[in-house]
């Protein structure tokens, strides 16, 4: 469907309503309940495992990896912009739900929001058949941003297996979602993880970083296979993940400064290991 034709068929929608557009307009309609649900509460979230994907690029990356999500939800305000004109062009299996202008700023999740939205199934990760090369451990991780970008470098990086605590922040909470700009579909994430049972199964290596480590992050050796371990930057890790790493490490610093915040940390530690196994 080219962008023209789908701009005519939206022309079409007061004639012929609910046919191919479903448009909201009262906040007691059960659909937009349940979006405000969603959007409003993290408990929500977590309890039915959805998401809610805020913007072309979530779609996208979503689609590419899992085809289309439950639930493409539109401002009215928005149906004509370019970018989502043309993602509704490509894409003729999403049938959006439409809601009025100020019934999506009320579950919009920013400021100035694009003005579309989906609802996607959170998906089931599973361990893979061989054991890879690498992967990562994080504990009380609880900023989203923070978690967000881990799992974004992670993705970079060519890590694919994440290992979050229980005491991590939600992996697919909108701000979370908003930081890892797609990565998340691009990785196997295991939340509520045991550590211990993790590090059996792996097999190779845990390192952890901590500031007071004798061993440098540039003089040790990570061409093997190594699982990384991070904690909270405040709490650190606890005792009982901190036994489990079998190499601890620290990042040089040439500042004033104690300690990176953990998303640089492991961002740096990730690419050191990349360029080490490239060289």
């Amino acid at each position: 469907m080219t962008i023209s034709l789908w701009r005519h068929r939206l022309a079409q929608v007061e004639h012929d309503q609910g046919f191919f557009v479903k448009t909201i307009s009262s906040p007691d309609n059960p659909t937009f309940k349940r979006l405000q649900r969603l959007a409003s509460s993290s408990r929500e979230r977590r309890k039915t495992r959805m998401a809610l994907l805020d913007g072309i690029h979530l779609i996208d990356a979503y689609c590419a990896a899992y085809g289309a999500p439950e639930v493409l939800i539109v401002s009215a305000s928005a149906l004509q912009h370019p970018e989502i004109a043309a993602l509704l062009a490509a894409r003729p299996d999403l049938h959006p739900v439409v809601l009025s202008a100020a019934l999506f700023q009320d579950i919009a999740q920013v400021v100035h929001p694009l003005g579309v939205m989906a609802i996607s199934t959170v998906p089931v990760a599973s361990l893979p058949a061989t054991v890879p090369d690498t992967c990562v451990l994080l504990e009380g991780i609880r900023d989203p941003g923070n978690l967000g970008s881990i799992l974004r470098s992670a993705a970079a990086a060519g890590i694919q297996q994440v290992f979050l605590a229980r005491d991590c922040a939600f992996a697919w909470s909108p701000k979370t979602l908003r930081a890892g700009m797609g990565a998340h579909f691009t990785l196997s994430i295991h939340e509520h993880a045991d550590f211990g049972t993790v590090a059996r199964w792996f097999g190779g290596e845990v390192i952890a970083t901590m500031p007071g480590a004798g061993a440098t992050l540039y003089e040790t050796s990570l061409s093997g296979r190594v699982a990384w371990l991070f904690g909270n930057e405040g709490e650190g890790l606890s005792v009982k993940s901190a036994a489990l790493a079998s190499c601890t490490v620290r990042i040089p610093m040439a500042g004033n400064s104690e300690s990176l915040n953990v998303a640089a940390a492991a961002a740096v530690c990730f690419f050191e290991r990349l360029r080490q196994i490239r060289k």
